[in-house]
């Protein structure tokens, strides 16, 4: 194909777990070219300043953060990986003889004089990570209402908290390091809110606890957050969520109430609270539109599958990190060195996989107890009425939802979608995809939805405008040649 990329690995995603793949694959021998959407390496978990205005307290902000300057600093150093920032993967044809064909767009999104790339790699490790998941409760659609992904990048990266006043609620431990980010950038966290109650929280954590002892790590993490908790004296409360956020144009307050073990909220125990800010996650959602888009295989439970590889359904396609198992950054560079190494022609028994194989047994299993202990349950849909906004680039409400639903006696997630417009928005249903499936899925009882079809499966990935599409592809013989957002 006129403009063919032919490399030996092409990776998709520069945050954990494509950093280690490419040095893994690198340290192999084999010519990598590694693309990212933002125009900085690091991902979500290593969010920083730019270099234009670095900081001397970087390591104090991040976990692992000389990890990261060793593998940014010897990728980019190295001649034989190209790094491409602010690179759009918008779409991926599939062949049967390997990874197919990757389609890119290199500038910012909504930017013009965009330069396109098509590459024809001989092995694609799709790293792209996940976004975290918030549910949908009545306000959620105020100015002020973030999710605690987006508080904790503009804490990280831009060093702005998102209000004076702030609440930091949802699931799971991302709830910790939110809000020391918000504490650290000079907000007020009047509390962190888990909606699951103890009961839950000892079944997922207790079991074997001697299982824990390779990530006893994590409570040196643990204890770093609960210092920062008591020296900002910010409360911690289970089994409570904020079922509403209240104001006009902005934020004003928001209701907290316990909830059961079912996250149903109980009649009763409402509490108001004045806040400028509310910062709520519920879990994270993998993003996999590049995996589907390659043809890649799903687990029941919506990860892509992998074999002990890392290689997944498709000849020569590998995929690491959030979009396998949510497990954090530990599991996504355990595999991404295994993906790396095995992608440029390593074996798994080879000696230099030894300890990630080890340390991805150990993180699977810790990811196993942060789902048992933090998972959504099933109640929360009790919180919505029916003029809740459940999808809102669209701004379609929950009793809309429900109600074109019974009235067409539609059991299709596509016929749906078109009727309604829920997930069709700017966002595409990044944000309330797996919300919305679930919500007609329950409106469809015993029957569930027929057609298997899923908000995350998207032919076109990204934005793209018809004169981008018709241009030609830009052509790199050398790893080493020059072009925008590439180091």
């Amino acid at each position: 194909m006129n403009g063919d990329l032919l490399n030996d690995v092409l990776v998709i995603g520069a945050g954990p777990a494509g950093l280690a793949a490419a040095r893994a694959a690198r340290e192999r021998g084999a010519s990598v070219t590694l693309l990212d959407s933002s125009d900085q390496l690091g991902g979500q978990f290593w969010r920083h300043l730019p270099d234009a205005r670095p900081s001397g307290a970087e390591r104090i902000l991040h976990h692992g953060w000389d990890t990261f300057r060793s593998l940014r600093d010897a990728l980019e150093s190295d001649s034989g990986c190209r790094v491409i920032g602010s690179a759009q993967v918008w779409a991926i044809e599939t062949s049967p003889q390997g990874p197919g064909t990757v389609h890119v767009m290199v500038g910012q999104p909504d930017g013009v004089g965009r330069e396109k790339l098509v590459f024809a790699p001989g092995a694609l490790i799709i790293a792209t990570g996940a976004h975290d998941r918030v549910l949908p409760f009545p306000g959620w659609d105020l100015p002020g209402v973030f999710s605690g992904g987006a508080a904790q990048a503009l804490a990280k990266g831009e060093r702005l908290a998102v209000g004076r006043r702030v609440i930091v609620a949802g699931a799971g431990p991302f709830l910790l390091p939110v809000a020391a980010s918000l504490s650290g950038a000079g907000a007020k966290v009047l509390g962190v809110f888990e909606a699951n109650r103890a009961p839950a929280l000892l079944r997922g954590w207790l079991p074997r606890p001697w299982q824990l002892l390779p990530v006893a790590g994590k409570s040196v993490e643990l204890a770093g957050y609960v210092a920062g908790h008591l020296r900002h004296r910010i409360p911690y409360r289970l089994g409570r969520m904020v079922v509403a956020a209240h104001g006009t144009d902005h934020l004003e307050a928001v209701t907290l109430s316990s909830v059961t073990a079912d996250w149903s909220p109980i009649s009763g125990t409402e509490r108001t609270v004045e806040v400028d800010a509310v910062c709520v996650s519920h879990g994270f959602t993998p993003r996999l539109e590049l995996a589907i888009a390659a043809g890649c295989a799903l687990t029941p439970d919506r990860f892509v599958r992998v074999d002990d590889r890392q290689h997944t359904s498709v000849r020569g396609v590998y995929a690491v990190g959030e979009i396998t198992c949510i497990g954090g950054a530990d599991l996504a560079m355990a595999e991404g060195l295994i993906a790396g190494h095995i992608a440029a022609g390593g074996l798994i028994t080879d000696d230099p996989l030894r300890r990630a194989v080890r340390r991805r047994r150990t993180f699977q299993g810790f990811a196993r107890r942060i789902e048992a202990a933090h998972g959504i349950r099933a109640g929360w849909p009790k919180m919505l009425n029916d003029d809740t906004i459940v999808c809102r680039c669209e701004e379609v409400s929950f009793g809309t939802l429900r109600a074109t639903a019974e009235s067409s006696g539609s059991r299709s997630l596509r016929a749906l979608k078109l009727s309604t417009r829920a997930g069709l928005g700017i966002c595409q249903g990044r944000v309330c995809g797996r919300s919305v499936e679930e919500l007609l899925a329950t409106v469809a009882g015993d029957s569930g939805l027929i057609d298997g079809v899923t908000t995350d499966r998207r032919p076109i990935a990204a934005p793209i405008r018809l004169g981008e599409l018709a241009a030609d592809p830009k052509s790199l013989q050398r790893p080493s040649e020059p072009m925008k957002g590439m180091k």
